[in-house]
């Protein structure tokens, strides 16, 4: 089977938007899926940055949503035309997996980040035969055609516009799993988010779902204006005395906090901004000696790492698309689409800040959209 598909060749070289070969497809337990849309997650670039532990050449992506075309075996759950959502891959049968943790899997690093599953990894190679990395965090989804797991595939309603969805499998799963399972808001709560990018901005949509009282973080005047409108306060990250900001905006404290930047002064600014008892997230990798200041882990609080929004898939992505359903979670206004032989304008339009949630669609869109979807898309003037 051949298609087209962006591949990274090497740590510093663009996308080249290439034909790729695929068989067999599927094994058994996977599906074989027409990918409609898939955004572009900074975990993907970040590929550029990881020291030779991502094997290369790779066709990346990790937010890829469409149409199951194949299924192999008898056991997969899904059919031929169901559409899904794809998202990260697990073993399924670790203690994680068995207790409902899949993104804390045993296998997360090595079926998701650095190579993925070694089974059938021949299968997939260049034009010129040339292997490539096999499926990264599962999909490698910036392609017209993925083969996944079952197991990481989510059905969804097929009046959505699935095009969109993609970016409900990784960045908008962190956010609003940050806030609806790690931190379990309620009316009332109070959360700080620092970083008003996708992950940020999906807590925030999240919180207002919620009842909370959100205040969001951020340097970029246009993000800002995007957490005002859904429901945040917002703050300029170079403030003054951020922390005192915040404590009085929330009566005393934020009782959460989520740091998407990966900040020192941010993530002490985040912990002097809690109340009592608080909890700090930290859904961003370090890639240094976190420094802390004394006194910020005094009273109670504490910080954690969350992967994935400490989510089950299969379970938040349909609460989400039931909020967007519902006007409570307008995701789809954070997204510009491009087509897949812009992924390199893509790239640079995310690490500029011109763009919240890129999603690239790798052919194009049909005259017709499903029934009882009219999505609101960001423009560019408003990114």
């Amino acid at each position: 089977m051949r298609f087209g598909a962006a591949v990274l060749r090497s740590y510093d070289s663009p996308f080249t938007v290439e034909e790729v070969n695929l068989d067999p497809v599927p094994a058994d337990g996977e599906v074989l899926v027409r990918i409609a849309g898939t955004g572009m997650c900074r975990t993907d670039l970040a590929v550029r940055r990881s020291a030779g532990r991502s094997p290369l050449p790779a066709v990346l992506g990790h937010e890829g949503a469409g149409v199951v075309v194949e299924t192999g075996g008898p056991h997969t759950g899904l059919s031929e035309g169901d559409h899904v959502v794809l998202s990260f891959d697990s073993c399924g049968h670790c203690r994680s997996c068995l207790a409902a943790a899949p993104a804390y899997c045993d296998s997360f690093a090595s079926l998701n980040l650095f190579g993925g599953r070694a089974d059938n990894a021949a299968r997939f190679t260049d034009k010129a035969g040339g292997a490539l990395a096999p499926r990264w965090f599962g999909q490698s989804s910036f392609a017209e055609y993925a083969v996944v797991a079952a197991r990481n595939a989510v059905r969804v309603d097929p009046s959505l516009p699935v095009e969109l969805l993609g970016p409900l499998g990784c960045g908008f799963l962190t956010g609003a799993g940050a806030v609806l399972h790690s931190f379990g808001v309620g009316p009332g709560d109070t959360v700080a988010v620092f970083g008003a990018g996708a992950v940020g901005l999906a807590a925030v949509m999240a919180a207002t779902a919620c009842g909370a009282e959100t205040v969001a973080v951020d340097r970029y005047p246009e993000r800002l204006a995007l957490a005002r409108r859904f429901g945040a306060t917002a703050l300029d990250a170079a403030s003054g005395d951020l922390p005192g900001r915040i404590r009085r905006l929330t009566d005393g404290g934020a009782r959460f906090a989520l740091d998407t930047t990966a900040s020192a002064r941010l993530i002490n600014d985040a912990l002097r901004a809690l109340r009592p008892t608080g909890h700090l997230g930290l859904v961003a990798r370090l890639h240094t000696t976190l420094p802390l200041e004394p006194g910020v882990l005094d009273r109670g609080r504490r910080i954690s790492h969350i992967c994935e929004g400490d989510a089950v898939p299969g379970l938040l992505i349909p609460r989400l698309t039931g909020l967007w359903q519902a006007g409570r979670f307008p995701f789809d206004e954070l997204i510009r689409t491009y087509p897949l032989a812009d992924i390199n304008e893509a790239e640079r339009d995310c690490e500029a800040g011109r763009v919240v949630k890129p999603v690239l669609l790798p052919r194009a869109p049909s005259a017709g959209r499903p029934r009882g979807s009219t999505p609101r898309r960001a423009t560019r003037e408003n990114m």
